[in-house]
């Protein structure tokens, strides 16, 4: 048995203006994944968004693919958040 709380999901997206035109899931999982998907972003610096729903969203995708449209609004407002934490 686990003490681990294995429900914990994370998911890492990606993009690139130049060679793609949406983001992408570049890691995706639960439990022991989750938390080294966390464990990198807070290694590297990286700002991490908690939104389950877009979670949710992300779920049924697989590691490559782009998100989908019903989850731009959620993303673009991670981007935008983003650009103004790395522009300060």
């Amino acid at each position: 048995m686990s003490t681990r709380d294995d429900r914990r999901q994370a998911a890492a997206l990606g993009y690139s203006r130049e060679h793609e035109s949406a983001p992408r899931v570049l890691a995706k999982g639960g439990g022991e994944v989750a938390e080294n998907i966390i464990a990198h972003a807070e290694a590297h610096g990286i700002p991490i968004e908690h939104d389950p729903d877009l979670l949710q969203c992300l779920a049924p995708l697989a590691v490559g693919d782009e998100i989908p449209v019903e989850a731009y609004v959620a993303v673009a407002q991670i981007l935008a958040f983003l650009y103004q934490v790395n522009a300060e």
